[in-house]
């Protein structure tokens, strides 16, 4: 028992304790790392509100702290819409639905094909979701989903011929915002709606050259359009590589996030700018988070550099890792708290949150009018640019498809109709040959 040991060690000192100069040794030590591990943690969601009738839109919720913010919506009763790149019918995408909807004892979790690498994809999902009559109820859209490439590796292109980081981390949300925004305004005045945008520090040694950008994000354009057209594909993810293999003079992952910022106050001003039929004040609020460094997956590839000695070092310095990067777990609550905090139901929105606590932008020009309104204007012109050069695509691919069917009808029916001629072994020859 302690007792007697501490007063063994009272009476005749503390050598009598066995191992005692060792735990003293120790636990100093302990206590330090436990300490830290809490402070790097950051701070934890107090909010117990319940999410029951409540329908949530997330994009990059299978994974790292997208996938934390789903588990935790659902156990409270959210009715969760999950926007992935993969088929509805995909394996791994069932077997992670089965065992969510077991884990948290909430059978209203869904998944919709939305790749963010297709500006066709966001569309297709964007405007079958608005098109619905009545309006679908939504309470909720999360925007967790985001890539971030080493700078050792390959800039890699989408199938719309834009860098991926751009794309995905800014363009896609861009274009789902946009489309969505009718369904958005349409709900009614007492619903509590919010739209979470999720940031990075690294938006504030960012640079918002549209110029460098639009070189940047489209290697293919200009006088770079020969590259691009012997680009070559990736066999693993079938994405181009070779002309967008030259690290662009802007860090385009540090311009997405300040562009989304940019972007998530120009949409609160267009959503406040809508004069409702009811006359009511707007009930859409947009809220940016910045949830801190995590080990996510995508964090992981980044320090890797993508490569097996960058796993190696991770590896090797993974208990460092451990103690300043959160987990999924910790980097979801400024998240959670943004989505579940009842102040944030009401006023005209437009607040960043970081720690669970409401904090100031790091840079002013995020609420530049003229600044955003020139993004505006820029964004939507690239997406129709590169909307109807998929469009010609596919419209070709179509048609060479089709002329390929036509050649298989043509080749079966010539075959079939050379085997009913006669022959001179059969029995009709025969006869007429009598």
């Amino acid at each position: 028992m302690p007792i007697p040991l501490l007063a063994r060690g009272f009476q005749e000192g503390i050598s009598s304790i066995p191992y005692a100069w060792t735990v003293l040794k120790v636990v100093p030590w302990v206590l330090l790392v436990a300490a830290l591990k809490y402070y790097f943690g950051g701070a934890r969601n107090g909010s117990e509100r319940l999410m029951h009738s409540k329908v949530v839109m997330v994009t990059g919720g299978t994974s790292g702290i997208g996938a934390s913010v789903v588990h935790e919506l659902a156990s409270r009763g959210a009715q969760v819409i999950l926007l992935t790149q993969h088929a509805p019918s995909d394996v791994f995408l069932v077997e992670y639905i089965e065992d969510l909807r077991k884990a948290t004892k909430n059978e209203l979790i869904y998944a919709e094909q939305v790749d963010l690498s297709s500006l066709h994809s966001v569309r297709t999902f964007a405007t079958k979701w608005i098109d619905n009559v009545p309006p679908r109820r939504l309470d909720m859209v999360i925007l967790c989903g985001n890539t971030a490439i080493p700078s050792s590796a390959t800039r890699q292109l989408t199938e719309d011929g834009l860098d991926e980081e751009w794309q995905v981390n800014y363009l896609a949300n861009f274009h789902l915002l946009s489309i969505l925004s009718p369904a958005l305004r349409v709900q009614p005045s007492h619903r509590d709606v919010r739209v979470i945008f999720t940031t990075c520090s690294s938006y504030i040694g960012a640079r918002l050259n549209l110029q460098q950008i639009e070189a940047a994000s489209t290697p293919g354009a200009g006088a770079g359009a020969s590259k691009a057209s012997r680009g070559t594909k990736n066999s693993k993810n079938g994405k181009k590589t070779g002309a967008g293999s030259k690290k662009p003079q802007v860090s385009l992952f540090g311009a997405s996030k300040l562009a989304l910022m940019a972007f998530a106050h120009s949409f609160q001003k267009h959503l406040n700018a809508y004069e409702r039929p009811d006359k009511m004040p707007p009930c859409t609020r947009v809220i940016v988070v910045d949830p801190g460094f995590s080990r996510t997956p995508g964090t992981r590839r980044w320090l890797t550099g993508g490569s097996l000695w960058g796993l190696l070092l991770y590896l090797l310095t993974w208990p460092f890792w451990w103690l300043v990067l959160k987990s999924p777990q910790q980097g979801a609550q400024s998240i959670l708290y943004a989505a579940m905090e009842a102040k944030y139901g009401r006023g005209t929105g437009g607040w960043m949150v970081k720690e669970c606590q409401e904090v100031d932008f790091a840079r002013k020009d995020i609420k530049d009018e003229e600044g955003g309104k020139l993004l505006w204007q820029f964004s939507e012109k690239q997406i129709e640019l590169k909307e109807k050069e998929g469009a010609v695509k596919r419209a070709l691919a179509n048609k060479e498809q089709q002329e390929r069917e036509n050649q298989k009808n043509n080749g079966s029916s010539s075959t079939k109709s050379a085997a009913k001629e006669q022959t001179p072994g059969s029995r009709r020859s025969r006869k007429v040959n009598k």
